[in-house]
């Protein structure tokens, strides 16, 4: 298992179903299937290195083919999600949205193109309090850049606004890595348990969590790319499978190795409309965070910052 990776919860799941310190429940939405997974116990989180929390799979497998309705639907069902997780009462507090990745890499962007469509607040209700008429939360966001771009820690920029904006939680987006090609842009991601920018394009940087910002970190990721080397994995398995022959994991290990060693070199594969899909997924997100932070009053927000 460990020469295949994921930052799905659920794929780590599905790799050994039988481990122990993680529990799995399913609901089903129509077209849309929720998976909760949780990392219990200390064990199963070193095992599959991934911190203890709640992780919730959204998997619309027929997103690819862009319905307005399910995207709808997607947007309801995250926002209800998202909710949930969110332990404050929404309209006294305050909530930082952070886009994570490079804009200038198209399947890395999802982060940066999400926040920026997310309706900020914190400045009306500091310099306009009387400009609503009804109570709502303080939102603001941000897309820190890079470290090869910024010359700074995502982390660091990150902790520096939490010290002057004081945030009661943070909601931070991602892109992901997925083992199957299949799962790109058809699931999201939320955990409460923070998240690590870059792991899902292999550029792993210090976490955002509780832990080391003081504050509680909702993550939110959409898998956008895959890893050569799982794709190669899984390719090899399917023909020795095919042809009767020995699948064990040393085999796949040997055979996996060589194929990367000559001609792959590890890369990362991802569509080649990815930046539709980036432009849809991005969307999606910002539409339910808006839904999830401003609820009925959300079309009123709308018109007030268009």
């Amino acid at each position: 298992m460990s020469s295949i990776y994921t930052d799905l919860a659920m794929e780590l799941k599905e790799l050994d179903p039988d481990m122990n310190g993680i529990s799995e429940t399913e609901e089903q939405r129509g077209e849309i299937a929720i998976k909760r997974v949780g990392i219990i116990t200390k064990e199963a989180a070193e095992k599959v290195n991934k911190a203890i929390g709640k992780y919730i799979t959204i998997d619309a497998p027929d997103l690819a083919a862009r319905p307005l309705d399910l995207f709808n639907n997607v947007e309801k069902c995250l926002s209800d999600e998202l909710r949930s997780l969110i332990r404050f009462d929404i309209n006294k507090s305050t909530a930082l949205v952070v886009g994570l990745g490079n804009q200038g890499i198209t399947p890395d962007s999802l982060g940066p193109k999400a926040a920026e469509k997310v309706f900020v607040t914190r400045h009306i209700k500091g310099f306009a309090p009387d400009a609503f008429d009804f109570e709502l939360p303080s939102v603001c966001s941000i897309a820190p850049g890079v470290l090869g771009v910024t010359g700074v820690e995502t982390a660091d920029i990150v902790r520096g606004v939490v010290s002057f904006a004081k945030p009661d939680y943070i909601i931070a987006i991602d892109s992901l890595a997925s083992r199957r090609a299949s799962r790109i842009s058809s699931i999201i991601q939320l955990s409460d348990a923070g998240i690590s920018p870059g792991s899902g394009v292999g550029n792993l940087r210090s976490e955002l969590s509780k832990a080391s910002l003081g504050v509680p970190v909702i993550a939110i990721g959409v898998p956008l790319v895959v890893r050569a080397s799982t794709i190669t994995r899984d390719t090899i398995s399917t023909i020795l499978k095919e042809s009767l022959v020995d699948n064990s994991e040393s085999m796949l290990d040997e055979l996996e190795s060589r194929i990367i060693e000559k001609s792959l070199d590890d890369m990362i594969v991802t569509p080649k409309d990815i930046d539709i899909i980036v432009e849809d997924m991005s969307r999606i997100i910002a539409n339910a965070i808006n839904s999830a932070l401003f609820g009925e009053n959300v079309e009123k927000i709308r018109e007030m910052i268009a």
